[in-house]
């Protein structure tokens, strides 16, 4: 939902259908753009605290020889706890956490060795998220695989056969989070620079540090059966909280040509409204719309932001029970503006698909 530019003021409650003058929302924001240290070290203690004495206890568990199950359910409350951590990492990327860029830089890298994901490298491929999501002329970096209703139907047998494969909600959430944050993390993105291969070296070096030690400690079973599901319910849960910040029935698309960042923003990210346990869990997350308008935000300061601006709370929000339902939009139908399912489309014709198909290439 776009909003009027008078409903950046607080107190006012004026919106309709205009975008905002951006000048004007980044400036209204602009307050909240304060790293504060003393606020990311409670965060740092609240996770870094209860992740540690997880495992602590996950290890515990495997050493006295306990059922293997209190073992899985203590690595499932620690994956609430890593996925928070990444969150931090987020921010971290975004120099939003820590006052200094050395102190973004030192724990998006600690932060980076527990999330299997290597600072720099992911750090610049994101901004390239924050710079075209929502341009349908500009995908691939650091998005869901969307095709439109026209590509797909246009589109080769094959292709559409992995491209359903791929939105399918077992794959998506299971093994497409293990392969992208165990596989695809160890090598440097496409167009990575010394910079990013050394984050990306460094970070692997760490990590096969830590499994070595782990094993050598623990057991290498004993450490897998720990490592493993706590890896694995992290990045599910993380690519979930991705997946509905871009993907719902009335998110935006444009053409390049038509693309407009701040809508993109307020539109084209949700604000992901979640029970307040699980809004601390995943650090604000879910006040998505206000963090793609302005990125270097800290996530401590998303709440009192939305609370304090009317004009980010003229977004819908996405609650728990519509999320779900996007499960089922897999194909943006630029004629509708929306998501829509592949059963809306099984009766389209491919011929006309084909011909929109060549005038948009």
């Amino acid at each position: 939902m776009a909003i009027k530019t008078s409903s950046l003021a607080k107190g006012s409650t004026n919106a309709e259908n205009n975008p905002p003058n951006r000048k004007d929302l980044i400036q209204a924001l602009s307050t909240y753009a304060q790293p504060n240290h003393k606020k990311a070290l409670v965060q740092v203690s609240n996770t870094f605290i209860p992740y540690i004495s997880l495992w602590a206890l996950m290890i515990y568990t495997v050493v006295q020889g306990f059922s293997v199950w209190i073992t899985l359910v203590l690595s499932v409350a620690a994956a609430a706890f890593l996925v928070r951590l990444f969150v931090l990492f987020h921010d971290c990327c975004h120099g939003a956490f820590f006052p200094w860029r050395t102190g973004n830089r030192l724990f998006g890298y600690v932060a980076g060795i527990l999330t299997f994901t290597p600072f720099e490298d992911w750090q610049r491929t994101h901004v390239i998220h924050h710079a075209n999501s929502g341009d349908l002329d500009n995908r691939g970096d650091g998005d869901v695989w969307t095709l439109t209703v026209a590509e797909y139907l246009s589109a080769s047998r094959p292709k559409r056969f992995a491209y359903r494969v791929f939105r399918n909600p077992l794959v998506l959430f299971s093994i497409t989070p293990l392969v992208l944050f165990l596989i695809v993390h160890r090598f440097p993105s496409p167009g990575a620079k010394k910079r990013e291969n050394f984050s990306v070296i460094f970070t692997n070096v760490a990590i096969a540090a830590l499994i070595i030690v782990m094993s050598m400690t623990l057991g290498f079973q004993n450490y897998l059966l720990i490592q493993f599901p706590t890896i694995l319910v992290a990045a599910s849960i993380g690519t979930w909280l991705f997946y509905v910040q871009h993907q719902y029935e009335d998110v935006y698309w444009a053409r390049n040509g038509d693309w407009d960042l701040t809508r993109s923003g307020l539109e084209g990210s949700s604000y992901y409204q979640m029970p307040a346990a699980l809004q601390w869990l995943a650090g604000n997350i879910g006040l998505h719309h206000i963090h793609h308008v302005r990125a270097n935000i800290p996530n401590y300061n998303l709440q009192r932001c939305y609370n304090e601006i009317p004009a980010l709370q003229a977004v819908t929000p996405l609650t728990l029970r519509k999320s779900f339902q996007s499960l089922w939009l897999n194909l943006w139908d630029e004629d509708e503006q929306k998501l829509v399912s592949f059963r809306s489309i099984r009766r389209m014709p491919r011929k006309n698909a084909m011909h929109k198909q060549n005038m948009n290439t």
